[in-house]
């Protein structure tokens, strides 16, 4: 086995990790597993960071688990957050575990024998448990004093947590000690704020399994270079869901990534060799103007997540901010670009003048308001400026499935469409 534990470092991945887990990992294939609580109806771009730890072991030959909390997700882990989670339904959260698991399929490798990912919940053996038993099986190996010195509560005292939450904690070590026994697993990993819980089902295996060898490793937490929380826009999370946050979306996210912030960015999301990171970065460096590293990691990140329909997002966005001609562009990028510019419907093509489009576009109010915009030099039809105010528009000015693309002055943009 390489050294992975070397090449997580470089990676920026590793801001805890146990004493000896290079040896343990050097030793031989491993099972490791991260868990995901469906506490909302998607996976979120925050998530993506230990899914990217789980494909880079995977990649080194050992064999991850995905564990959706279908039974701690009725709990509500305490880590990182200042109050108490809201309580969802049983429906609720395997409606969120179905989607999480939909989007889980393009991230990991499912199929090759020897390291194939497996996707477990944690309700098939919580929901077992009786309290009286996980309190004399489970809870007896738990020191209260222990517990109220992890961060994660620690940093709820003062507003309170609850006895529910509290006990997380148990529920996460307890998943631990269950995989150990039933899959061999003997490595955790998550986010930082996970390192409390991870130890604690790492000093519960070595109770409860004579001495038993596990170990953890957790990631810190990705801010940007301003200190904002990673994975957030002024909209909102970024989602992986695409009927949440578009692909096109998720590609202008990475696009617009600060210079700061993407050397580490690509380190950590792009699975991308150390020579070709260090060109990539290289080439930037010289012409930053370019934004060469920023769409380099947009395309392969939003390829990871989404598959095709990255392709079309990337011409989309070159369309509107670069330079590449829509005439060549296919009607799947329309769609995309419907879904982020004005589109309105033209009932006909036959006899329409531009000034009509562009009225009916949005783009202008008043054919005098479109005539003036166009006298002046503001309107592009498909890219192209046009200043004749008594322009028709042509059969051949459509484009792919019926498209005309309207641009007033250098940023807004309408989407004309007919179907026939």
């Amino acid at each position: 086995m390489s050294d992975l534990v070397a090449e997580l470092e470089w990676r920026g991945f590793v801001h805890h990790a146990t004493r000896d887990l290079a040896a343990h990992l050097a030793a031989g294939r491993r099972t490791l597993y991260c868990g995901f609580d469906p506490t909302t109806p998607s996976l979120q771009l925050g998530n993506l960071m230990p899914i990217m730890l789980l494909r880079h072991f995977q990649l080194a030959g050992h064999r991850p688990i995905v564990l959706m909390g279908g039974g701690t997700g009725l709990i509500g882990d305490p880590s990182g957050k200042r109050s108490e989670r809201p309580l969802l339904s049983r429906e609720q959260i395997r409606e969120n575990l179905q989607r999480m698991r939909d989007q889980m399929a393009r991230l990991l490798d499912f199929d090759t024998p020897e390291t194939r990912a497996v996707v477990l919940d944690n309700a098939e053996w919580l929901g077992k448990q009786s309290l009286v038993d996980f309190l004399r099986d489970v809870g007896k190996h738990f020191s209260v004093n222990v517990m109220l010195q992890k961060e994660s509560v620690q940093a709820r005292l003062d507003t309170g947590i609850s006895y529910t939450e509290f006990s997380y904690m148990l529920l996460q070590a307890y998943d631990f000690l269950h995989l150990f026994r039933s899959k061999g697993c003997t490595v955790q990993v998550g986010g930082s704020d996970q390192w409390g819980n991870i130890t604690a089902g790492i000093d519960l295996i070595r109770r409860v399994e004579g001495g038993g060898e596990a170990h953890g490793l957790v990631a810190p937490l990705v801010t940007t270079a301003s200190g904002a929380k990673f994975g957030k826009s002024e909209a909102g999370a970024i989602w992986l869901d695409p009927a949440l946050t578009s692909p096109y979306k998720l590609y202008q996210f990475w696009v617009n990534t600060d210079d700061r912030d993407i050397e580490r960015y690509l380190k950590l999301f792009s699975l991308k060799s150390r020579d070709e990171l260090k060109q990539l970065l290289h080439r930037a460096k010289h012409d930053p103007a370019a934004r060469e590293a920023q769409r380099t990691l947009a395309a392969e990140v939003t390829e990871r997540v989404h598959g095709d329909a990255a392709r079309s997002a990337m011409v989309a966005a070159e369309i509107l901010f670069g330079d590449f001609d829509p005439h060549e562009a296919n009607g799947r990028v329309f769609d995309t670009l419907a879904q982020e510019i004005p589109t309105t419907g033209a009932t006909s093509r036959d006899g329409l003048t531009l000034v009509e489009a562009v009225v009916r576009s949005g783009l202008a109010k008043s054919k005098s308001e479109a005539r003036r915009a166009i006298e002046q030099g503001g309107i592009y039809l498909n890219q192209q400026r046009e200043k004749d105010v008594e322009r028709r528009i042509a059969a051949g000015d459509w484009l792919a499935d019926g498209n005309l693309l309207l641009r007033k002055g250098k940023k807004d943009y309408a989407l004309l469409r007919s179907g026939g």
